[in-house]
Order: structure tokens, then C-alpha cells, then sequence
């Protein structure tokens, strides 16, 4: 967020040159609404700890077409990364399911510890929109076959969506917790993370694919 894009046609050259000093980028609009964050894991120990994130106003997943769009546009970013996995939903439904405010071990103060360091260790919830990739349709095999027509769709090269419901802002209501819940236990509660118990799912998929290919 220290530099400017140049006004006009999008220049990728501009983001590429911050990507090949510091191996990672952000970028901002001017409106403050939309930003991107692209950071792969290039140690090499755990590559499936690389995120590509975007954020915008939930106001556009109103649109039916912004909706298609976004599916369109998501399983072509997997497919060029070669990404598993890819979550959509409210924020604030992320911080809920991914984070937690813990005591440190002095007695003084907290902190804001996570509860899966990575989709390698399971999930830590359903959200809005969920396309799996091999490792988890692997994992789930017949469930997801089991989920009604109406929460799931077949994509291209294999990935398949599950959703909960028709809008993200159905996400942390009464109605979409309870869809959420209905569709974890047909797919299995041991491969998602319990917040009321802390339990780490005992059931993952298997990535090792990834680190003999890295």
C-alpha cells in the first residue's frame, strides 16, 4: 500500500516488480473496498500455507450476475494455482471460526491464537461458498453425494461447490448456522474443527501430493 498504481489500462508489470523483491503482494483500491492479497509459501515446508485472498463489499454478491461471475472467477484462480481449496463468506464469519482469544502463559494479558494453522489439519467450518478440490472430495467421497442438488454443483475439473445457502449474508444467522450444521454432519464431523470443545479434526486430506510435488 506504499506505492500507486500508475492511472489507466492495469499494468501487471507494476505488482509482478513488488512480487519479485518481497515474494508477496497487496493491492487496495482508492475506493477502499476491494483489495487483493497474494502470499504464497515459498519456503517449501508447507506450501499449502500460501493464501491469494480478495475482498469486496458484500453489497455485489446481491446481484445474480455478480454471483456467477464469482464462482466463474474462483474456480479459474484454483485452477491456475492448482489450489484444493476455496472458502467465500462474511469476514467476520472468518474471524469467528478461524481465530481465538487465549490467556498467555504468564497470566498477564491474551492473545489471538488460530485453530487450524492450514486446510492441511481440516477445516474449521462451512462457509458461503466451499469448492473442493481432489483432497477433499477424496475425503468426503459418497457425503458429498448425500448434500441436497439444491447446496451442490459439480464444476470444472472436478471441483465441486457446497453451499449452505443462496447469500453470504445468510452467514451467522439462526437459518444459515443451522444449514451449515446439517451439511458438517453429513459430511462428517471429525474432519471439522468444534470451537465449543477445541477438538481438531481427526480426519484430513491428504496433501502429501503437494510436498513431493514442491
Amino acid at each position: 500500500m506504499d506505492e500507486r498504481l500508475a492511472p489507466g489500462p492495469f499494468n501487471p508489470d507494476a505488482p509482478a516488480a513488488v512480487y519479485d523483491e518481497s515474494k508477496r503482494f497487496f493491492i487496495g483500491a482508492k475506493t477502499d473496498r476491494d483489495f487483493i492479497h497474494f502470499s504464497p509459501e515459498t519456503q517449501g515446508q508447507y506450501p499449502f500455507i500460501g493464501t491469494f485472498t480478495w475482498q469486496t463489499s458484500i453489497v455485489e454478491a446481491g446481484k445474480a450476475r455478480w454471483r456467477e461471475a464469482h464462482l466463474r472467477q474462483v474456480i479459474e484462480i484454483m485452477h491456475l494455482l492448482g489450489s484444493p481449496l476455496a472458502q467465500s463468506g462474511l469476514d467476520a464469519d472468518f474471524e469467528r471460526k478461524n481465530w481465538r482469544i487465549v490467556p498467555n502463559e504468564d497470566g498477564f494479558g491474551s492473545r489471538l491464537d488460530f485453530n487450524l494453522r492450514d486446510y492441511s489439519e481440516g477445516l474449521s467450518g462451512l462457509y458461503w461458498r466451499n469448492v473442493f478440490g481432489a483432497p477433499f472430495v477424496d475425503l468426503f467421497g459418497p457425503r458429498l453425494d448425500a448434500i441436497p442438488a439444491s447446496q451442490r454443483q459439480s464444476l470444472d475439473g472436478g471441483l465441486v461447490l457446497v453451499q449452505p445457502y443462496e447469500l453470504p449474508t445468510q452467514a451467522m444467522t439462526p437459518e444459515g448456522d443451522a444449514a451449515e450444521s446439517q451439511l458438517i454432519a453429513t459430511l462428517g464431523r471429525d474432519a471439522f474443527f468444534d470451537l465449543p470443545t477445541l477438538r481438531k479434526p481427526t480426519r484430513v486430506p491428504d496433501v502429501s501430493w503437494m510436498l513431493r510435488k514442491h
